[in-house]
């Protein structure tokens, strides 16, 4: 039977086999497939039914409409193979072979697929909480490595929890879905986030309930011209001992000893208090009065940045960039998640978060993402992707060397991988794959890549520029073995 893969949104790496005659989506129960609120589709959105041995799709009176690979539907269209449904904020792809033949046989243009979920009735779906490990083969030279029964159940445990954690997220933080998922993929990547966006934009609510939710110690420190390294390391004070009278130095530890540190409007502060965050940061631990400290682990820094208001501001240092693994730019919300957003918060109701993770079971999932290999054609993608960023090497493309005064360095690739290998596990998946290195390519490439004066001129930025480049560099074929 034909069936849909979420290639965008809440439920990205999914399946979804296609029950005839009939297949309704929306957020109301009784949908064969239910969409969470965050998803942003109507209660009864669409409907994909079979006809003359095809299948179509009709939007059904939604408040935001129904597209086919761009396109809003006025009426119902035929559905062809490969084709893109967009409902709310989810992207849905349409294919006709059947899911068990995709996981018997997998197409040989090397498309991969997550997770599937057969949902039949309401009832089936109202147990969703994560979808049902399976995994397919990729286009590489080896086959797919065969995991223990252990492995697999704890995968798909940890995606369950993900997708817990994504639910209560979006009790707090309307739409954002995408940046929910970015911040996710880093926090379980052991990495660290730049977030860039437009003041009330939710960034700091963003992070203050993520570390609700994954019942963490949080801590903020508002960086500005006058912070000093001793504001977020700690210092030390005189004490007098009452009976000796002799006098000793104690160490008061700073701000950072905490496990989610929110940086503030980061640029406001000079490069020499900056620069007390690199070696925890990279090492995770804080030397201060010729002693270190190791940091409590997990341990994250969350970073917030005005894009606009440069005046009294000092732009983080190169070396400062490479030690976050995402930079995220947040834009502004939709029309619908505004009114919601104006709506919720101007009343005097209070969102209750429920705690789904604490510390260890972090540690947990990290480590079960370290772990998870990938195969040669995985990694020399990656590799290959980074290296077509810096304009003297041999695999960049024109538009690198005209645009590029400064390519990603060795750190680019690292977290590439790290943070494809989280996004299969979030999707309850055991198998890394090329599309999961593209879904993490800008926010890993963004900011390690600089323009120069040539690109500015012509309005090239970095994101289109990672656009371009996932365009024209291609996979790894069998001459690279």
């Amino acid at each position: 039977m034909p069936f849909l893969t979420s290639t965008k949104g809440t439920l990205t790496g999914a399946v979804f086999e296609l029950m005839p005659p009939a297949f309704s989506l929306g957020r109301d129960a009784d949908n064969a497939l239910l969409l969470p609120n965050e998803s942003g589709a109507s209660r009864k959105h669409a409907l994909l039914f079979e006809k003359d041995g095809f299948w179509w799709v009709e939007d059904l009176g939604s408040s935001n409409g129904t597209s086919v690979n761009g396109k809003e539907l006025e009426q119902a269209a035929q559905l062809q193979d490969g084709d893109i449904i967009a409902v709310g904020m989810e992207e849905l792809r349409f294919s006709m072979l059947s899911a068990k033949a995709v996981f018997e046989d997998a197409p040989s243009d090397g498309a991969s697929f997550g997770a599937v979920s057969v949902l039949q009735d309401s009832a089936a779906q109202a147990a969703f909480s994560a979808p049902v490990l399976e995994s397919a083969p990729a286009k590489t030279p080896e086959k797919a490595p065969e995991f223990a029964a252990d492995v697999q159940e704890l995968v798909t445990r940890m995606s369950a929890l993900t997708v817990e954690i994504r639910k209560e997220i979006g009790k707090a933080i309307v739409g954002q879905v995408d940046i929910v998922m970015d911040m996710l993929t880093a926090i379980i990547s052991r990495g660290h986030v730049l977030l860039i966006g437009m003041p009330g934009l939710a960034k700091t609510t963003l992070v203050r309930t993520i570390s609700e939710v994954l019942d963490l110690e949080f801590r903020r420190i508002q960086f500005t011209p006058d912070l000093m390294p001793s504001d977020i390391t700690g210092t030390d004070i005189l004490e007098v001992d009452e009976e000796t009278g002799k006098k000793v130095y104690r160490f008061i530890k700073g701000p950072i000893f905490t496990q989610i540190l929110l940086a503030d409007e980061i640029n406001r502060t000079p490069p020499k208090t900056q620069a007390a965050l690199l070696e925890a940061m990279q090492e995770y631990r804080v030397t201060a009065s010729g002693q270190t400290f190791d940091l409590a682990a997990p341990f994250f820094v969350l970073a917030t940045q005005n894009p606009l208001e440069q005046e009294g501001t000092y732009p983080l240092p190169e070396a400062q960039l490479d030690r976050f693994m995402f930079s995220i730019y947040i834009d502004y919300p939709s029309e619908e998640e505004e009114e919601l957003i104006a709506k919720f918060t101007t009343s005097t109701l209070k969102t209750v978060l429920n705690k789904v993770m604490d510390g260890a079971q972090i540690l947990e999932l990290q480590k079960t993402v370290r772990d998870l290999p990938v195969s040669d054609h995985v990694l020399k993608y990656a590799v290959r992707l980074v290296r077509a960023t810096r304009p003297g090497d041999k695999r960049a493309p024109d538009f690198i060397q005209r645009w590029i005064q400064c390519g990603s360095g060795p750190r680019a690739a690292q977290n590439i991988i790290v943070a494809a290998k989280a996004r299969a596990v979030i999707a309850g998946r055991l198998l890394v794959t090329t599309a999961d290195v593209r879904s993490v390519a800008r926010p890993v490439l963004r900011h390690r890549m600089f323009t120069n004066f040539t690109a500015d001129s012509e309005g090239m930025d970095t994101d289109k520029i990672v656009n371009k480049l996932l365009e024209v560099v291609p996979e790894p074929d069998a001459s690279d073995y």
